[in-house]
């Protein structure tokens, strides 16, 4: 049986929980919610909720327009959340960033922030966050003068607005570091950065594909293209940016080297090209003809990482892969198998073009090269019982 217990958020509405759920083998939709009359009144009037004395919630065959219809319905009267089980929905339900109000003041204000952003050389990809984050936090405070903002007004904004709209644990650390980024721009205002705390990073271990699927992945993608575009991440541990920056005079196939350029921190690094590889580079350049970057779009012009992400998830379902696959996930897979080589992990270091040893060390906790040597005691137990010839009753077998 289903249930909810009765919450509340910041702003005192109760909160609707979707859950999505295999009933009688099909797919069904929950509405979990602690009793309100109004509320029930109001999604009966869509026609197309039932309540189930069984579940104890109000639940209907599951589509993601459903989701959205209630969300338009019942928005400002409850607070909406989502259950594990609609994970894989979340990415399609997240609704569009809103537009900001904001005052001549604030604009000025931001404009000058990403000159003093663009001055310390931070890269676009930041600037462009950050800015976004101060205009957000800036837009939700705009009753208060800027230089009047203390970090308690960091706090409120956070936990009134930005954690019950879901953002992510790393999310919230970028919010607090552009605040405090901006609050050195100002250089006034009474915000103690020693008071903005960022929480807790969520230490998450990688997705890693064995060797054995890895190849299975190369085998179901058909297309040469795509073939070879994983075939490079993967053999050598290239970011998504990399592969995509990757111009035609980095792969010095001769010296069978990949020269990766500018690379995340502003940095230059070589990489071994895998003799495995070269003759399906051949084939694919010889096939798709560049012109100036590795991998490029039918017009010309870089390639997308949405192509490469949406591509890859279909290879993997033809290779009967059912982990979480990522290009990310090729790279964290290159970095494990070579420490389960016994490459030594500084080396590692030096390919992944990581800053900090600490960063490397992640995969020491994946890789699978000493864990195999550890026996289980239950192994230990059931081999001496086989080496003694005695049976779980204490009996000694003949044979």
């Amino acid at each position: 049986m289903y249930f909810y217990s009765a919450m509340k958020n910041m702003n005192k509405l109760p909160v609707l929980v979707f859950k999505k759920i295999n009933y009688l083998n099909e797919e069904r939709l929950l509405l979990l919610f602690p009793y309100n009359e109004s509320l029930v009144f109001k999604i009966k009037s869509l026609r197309m909720f039932g309540w189930s004395p069984e579940l104890q919630a109000w639940h209907s065959t599951f589509h993601e327009n459903k989701i959205k219809k209630i969300v338009r319905l019942l928005k400002g009267e409850v607070s909406f959340k989502y259950d594990p089980s609609l994970k894989t929905e979340r990415k399609k339900l997240k609704p569009k960033r809103e537009k900001s109000t904001v005052s001549n003041e604030i604009k000025e204000e931001i404009k000058g922030f990403v000159r003093f952003m663009k001055g310390r050389r931070y890269s676009e990809s930041t600037i462009n966050v950050y800015s976004n984050m101060v205009i957000d936090f800036l837009s939700a405070m705009r009753h208060i003068q800027i230089d009047k903002l203390t970090h308690r007004d960091v706090d409120d904004y956070i936990e009134t607005v930005y954690v019950p709209k879901g953002y992510s644990v790393s999310s919230q650390r970028q919010l607090i570091g552009a605040i405090k980024l901006f609050n050195t721009y100002l250089g006034y205002g009474s915000i103690e950065d020693v008071k903005l705390i960022r929480p807790r990073k969520t230490n998450y271990l990688p997705v890693v594909l064995s060797k054995e699927e890895v190849i299975d992945l190369l085998r179901a993608t058909k297309n040469l293209k795509h073939r070879a575009i994983l075939a490079l991440i993967y053999s050598a541990g290239l970011r998504v940016g990399e592969l995509l920056n990757l111009r035609l005079y980095h792969i010095d196939v001769d010296r069978q080297q990949v020269i990766v350029k500018n690379a995340k921190g502003r940095k230059d690094r070589h990489i071994i090209l895998a003799k495995s590889i070269v003759p399906l580079l051949h084939n694919y350049l010889s096939t798709y003809k560049p012109q100036f970057y590795f991998a490029e779009g039918q017009s010309g012009g870089q390639y997308s990482a949405g192509s490469i992400r949406q591509f890859l998830k279909k290879s993997c379902k033809e290779a009967g892969i059912t982990k979480k696959v990522t290009p990310h996930t090729l790279r964290h897979s290159y970095a494990t198998h070579l420490l389960e080589n016994g490459v030594d992990l500084r080396y590692i270091q030096e390919l992944l073009g990581h800053a900090r040893p600490e960063t490397t060390m992640i995969y020491t906790h994946v890789t699978k090269k000493d864990l195999l040597a550890i026996e289980s005691p239950l192994d230990t137990v059931v081999k001496q019982i086989f080496e003694n010839k005695e049976l779980p009753d204490g009996r000694i077998s003949n044979n």
